[in-house]
């Protein structure tokens, strides 16, 4: 089994920061991409940021500038920092991760997290 924990969301006023954790366990044979998503009420979940995992990163054009995905290879973690914080980033973000279990090493599957509430306030 795998679990990821998204952590850090909250409540902050516009131009604020604030950063977002996930922590990714279980039974990990291999930890591939990474990334983070959001869904804001009545819209789709759209890719934030993603990274692999030799560090390489990409980002939607609307957080270009202002957040930065990072992780820890030895934690199995992921993190999202986000700076300059709007009103129209309120959403729940959820962390994603591509994974190859131990129990079948040779399947590379999607794991999400159950997400995290950041609201704006402006």
């Amino acid at each position: 089994q795998v679990q990821l924990v998204e952590s850090g969301g909250g409540l902050v006023q516009a131009w604020g920061s604030l950063r977002v954790s996930c922590a990714v366990s279980g039974s990990i044979f291999r930890l591939n991409d990474m990334g983070w998503y959001r869904q804001a009420p009545g819209k789709q979940r759209d890719l934030v940021a993603s990274i692999t995992n030799g560090h390489s990163t990409n980002y939607a054009d609307s957080v270009k500038g202002r957040f930065t995905i990072s992780r820890d290879n030895a934690k199995n973690m992921v993190y999202l920092e986000m700076s300059s914080l709007k009103s129209e980033d309120t959403a729940v973000y959820y962390c994603k991760a591509s994974i190859r279990t131990t129990r079948n090493p040779l399947r590379e599957m999607d794991y999400w997290g159950e997400g995290t509430l950041v609201t704006v306030s402006s």
